[in-house]
């Protein structure tokens, strides 16, 4: 790696945050207009070489922007045209990253879609969407979907190899580029995970996404020494998010490829971050086991959005790592840097957020001195007007009272790609409805209860499944590695019943669903939550399906488990 720093000088980040053309469509353009060390590598893709090393390779913003001009004039070769939506199923790390930049400079819309996505969902997906053309690593198989009906084959289905070796010597671009996109463009279709269905298709516009970020131009951890690995899927909005911020700062990011931890633990000795952002998936296995001391030694900060994480795997990490002086309890560094030594341990920024919501819009810091304080994620961020949990009628609730949870906030989607009706259920007396349950209490903080589709409706009241998941995680933990808890039909008469699916502990591995159960209902009696009426402990892979974005699909396990108590 360069020992010339790429982190762009206080000023020029300064000028980005009041930058009145910058946006998710253009922020390549101007970060390398205002960061004088633009030829120095920030972003970094990873391999392993044939002795089994990782070998780290650097680009610079101005590397970036020549392969984007590449990618875009293969594009613009093969017809795609301004406001033209095209998939785009790549592998994780720089290469989803490319094809954005390409497809927005020529002001199309690129449909980002993990490929981990079944190729029936898939197909699906992208013909609602209706993409003019699809750039894929492997296009067998949905060559082979489309030829079942011709009718939604788009105009182009093209090898990613293609673009990558394409003689763009020759070539042409379009004569104004890039494209000068509007505050409202549509800059990027981000398809939700599917846990309750199928994806849904959320629109990112050019200022919408900036919205909020501003302040993390002077406030988020960028001192020289700084190194970020994002773990987050590139081919999503929280991906897209942090790489937006990193471009801009000029911050060295390591872009992963792959979120297991068996690939993860060697990159980060490699690389040697400071700050670690990921969904809870590699979390959880990061905090699963022994720990990656050596390669998590100077993480003074791990950033967690999506959904919210839980205290069992945050108080593991948080005893990693070293915090620098200046690094203080708000998540963002002050303008200021405190005049105190450094403190053994790191913080875990727990931000609630989602690609509707725009970025994490709440955050919730932890370290080692904190109490614990279950299921809280903190306060809203300053680019929220307006959080309130709401009851039906869509009136404000009083604190401590639980309901769905709504923001009114500039960041907020414009809605839903082709599905105006969708977007119309999300919005209620000038909120957007996030999709969770919450509470509030009189401080003002907020306190994640369940996704509204995970409430569990038993015969005694509403039960809330993430609460019961924190005590399992933090409490049992001694046998409990990971879990998930579902609500499924009981007998006539006794509505829904909370079930667990465990996935145990290396050293629990005899233990019986029954011995796990009654551990965890000792515990959530301890905490006064309703217990477990069945666990099921998960042997397989199979036995606790992962979505493409690494969150448990729950309504495979409402499906699974939909006649335990029926016996029908």
């Amino acid at each position: 790696m360069s020992d010339q720093s790429s982190v762009a000088p206080l000023a020029a980040r300064q000028q980005l945050m009041t930058e009145p053309e910058l946006g998710a469509g253009n922020f390549l353009d101007h970060a390398i207009a205002v960061n004088p060390h633009r030829a120095v590598p920030f972003a970094y893709s990873h391999h392993t070489d044939h002795r089994g090393e990782v070998v780290l390779r650097g680009h610079s913003l101005l590397d970036l922007a020549a392969l984007r001009d590449r990618y875009a004039k293969w594009y613009w070769a093969n017809g795609v045209r301004p406001g033209e939506p095209v998939g785009v199923v790549v592998g994780e790390g720089l290469e989803p990253l490319l094809h954005f930049f390409a497809l927005t400079a020529l002001g199309a819309v690129p449909a980002l879609v993990n490929d981990a996505m079944r190729h029936d969902v898939m197909v699906r997906y992208l013909t609602h969407v209706g993409v003019v053309g699809v750039v894929a690593d492997d296009t067998t198989r949905l060559a082979s979907a489309y030829r079942e009906d011709p009718r939604d084959r788009p105009r182009f289905l093209a090898l990613a190899a293609e673009v990558q070796a394409f003689d763009a010597e020759s070539a042409e671009l379009p004569e104004v580029y890039p494209y000068r996109h509007a505050a409202d463009d549509v800059v990027a279709l981000i398809h939700s995970s599917g846990t309750t269905g199928t994806p849904k298709s959320t629109m990112l516009a050019h200022r919408q996404f900036w919205d909020g970020k501003q302040p993390r131009m002077v406030r988020f951890p960028a001192e020289p020494y700084d190194r970020l690995m994002s773990l987050m899927p590139h081919t999503h909005a929280g991906g897209l998010s942090y790489f937006l911020t990193a471009t801009l700062l000029g911050l060295p990011t390591v872009v992963m490829s792959d979120w297991r931890r068996t690939v993860v633990e060697p990159v980060m000795r490699a690389f040697r971050p400071t700050m670690v952002a990921s969904f809870p998936r590699t979390f959880v296995e990061l905090a699963t086991g022994e720990l990656p001391v050596v390669g998590a030694a100077r993480v003074h900060s791990w950033f967690n959005t999506g959904d919210s994480a839980h205290y069992g795997h945050i108080r593991r990490l948080v005893g990693l790592g070293e915090r620098p002086a200046g690094l203080i309890k708000p998540w963002l560094l002050p303008s200021q840097a405190a005049e105190q030594p450094a403190l053994p341990g790191s913080q875990f920024i727990d931000g609630l957020g989602s690609s509707e919501m725009g970025m994490a819009l709440f955050g919730q810091v932890t370290t080692p001195e904190s109490a614990r304080n279950d299921r809280c994620v903190g306060k809203p961020l300053e680019v929220v007007l307006k959080a309130a949990v709401l009851g039906e009628d869509g009136g404000e609730l009083p604190d401590g009272t639980v309901g769905m949870l709504g923001v009114v906030t500039p960041s907020r989607t414009p809605g839903y790609w082709n599905n105006p009706r969708l977007t119309g259920s999300f919005e209620l007396a000038g909120y957007w409805l996030t999709g969770d349950l919450a509470r509030r209490d009189a401080e003002g903080n907020f306190y994640h209860l369940d996704r509204t589709v995970d409430v569990i409706d038993t015969a005694g009241g509403p039960v809330y499944s993430l609460p019961i998941e924190e005590v399992l995680l933090a409490d049992c933990a001694e046998l409990v590695q990971d879990c998930s808890v579902v609500g499924v039909p009981g007998a006539a008469g006794e509505g829904q019943r909370p079930v667990a699916v465990v996935r145990l502990q290396a050293g629990a591995g005899e233990c019986t669903a029954e011995e796990v159960q009654e551990a965890a209902n000792k515990a959530l009696a301890g905490a006064g939550l309703a217990g477990l009426a069945a666990v099921s402990i998960a042997r397989t892979p199979a036995d606790f399906p992962l979505g493409p974005t690494g969150k448990v699909l729950k309504r495979e396990l409402r499906t699974r488990f939909a006649t335990l108590f029926t016996g029908r």
